[in-house]
């Protein structure tokens, strides 16, 4: 695993037939990226894989698919292409720009892919409607590791794009099924954050749970947003809050998943 400061977490799979990685964090880090896997290699960068669309996981992929083709699911392409808006349908939002031809991924996939290097069979799964619509998890089944992009974070609540067909319940949906298929002892690379393990995938998963049941139960009580936000009613799982995501933000990303109160559009899925 490569950290980057406040970029995305890198996943490297590294062997005889060359290297694999998980996302690229920003442009500006391109080439940093570049020396820190010669160092570990001299072997070339045979496939790119983005876990989703956002800029700090896929800012360096104009840079290397001047090497290696770029794989990712179809709804990453789309929105890298298109552009437009990013957050959690009140407070947070971003207009982003449509990325450059350059770095859009070349090899797109419907449900998952699969690609066969290094005697391990790595496995891109798409999850819908979670972090954002274009989700992958990478599961290194051999070396037993995952890299679960932002679906899985350390730093706190995580940041739920619903302004591009994110939701809480495709999060935790996501969550609980590669739970389901992991060992006891595999090793999981968050989008952000050190390297955890499955007992730290479910503390975050009940928080997921409970702050969500929390607002569901204050929406059938026909509270209001403000009401929820004068009652603090995240206040006790208050540890999570953060800079990115505090009570009041994630408060909003909730309640804006429940209603379908966004500002963004939501795209259908099969």
């Amino acid at each position: 695993m490569l950290e980057g400061d406040r970029a995305g977490n890198i996943g490297a799979s590294v062997g005889d037939d060359g290297i694999v990685i998980v996302d690229d964090q920003y442009a500006s880090l391109a080439e940093k990226i570049q020396a820190a896997l010669k160092s570990i290699s001299d072997k070339p960068v045979r496939f790119i894989i983005n876990t989703h669309f956002h800029g700090d996981h896929t800012g360096g992929n104009a840079y290397f698919r001047k090497q290696a083709p770029i794989i990712a699911q179809d709804n990453v392409r789309k929105r890298l292409e298109s552009g437009g808006g990013v957050g959690n349908g009140s407070s947070i939002h971003m207009d982003t720009k449509p990325a450059p031809h350059d770095a859009l991924p070349i090899i797109t996939f419907d449900h998952e892919v699969t690609a066969h290097l290094n005697g391990e069979d790595i496995r891109a799964l798409y999850f819908p409607a979670g972090h954002t619509d274009g989700d992958s998890i990478i599961f290194f089944p051999h070396s037993n590791v995952v890299h679960m992009g932002d679906d899985f974070v350390t730093y706190g609540f995580p940041f739920i794009d619903v302004e591009s067909g994110g939701s809480i319940n495709g999060m935790i949906d996501a969550v609980q099924q590669v739970v389901s298929q992991l060992p006891p002892d595999v090793k999981v690379i968050p989008g952000h954050g050190p390297v955890s393990n499955l007992d730290d995938v479910r503390a975050y998963l009940g928080m997921l749970q409970e702050t969500r049941d929390a607002v569901k139960k204050a929406l059938k009580e026909g509270k209001t947003l403000d009401q929820m936000k004068q009652a603090k009613l995240l206040a006790p799982w208050k540890k999570y809050s953060g800079d990115f995501a505090n009570e009041n933000t994630f408060l909003e990303t909730l309640y804006n998943s429940l209603t379908g109160q966004t500002t963004g559009k939501f795209i259908k899925h099969n």
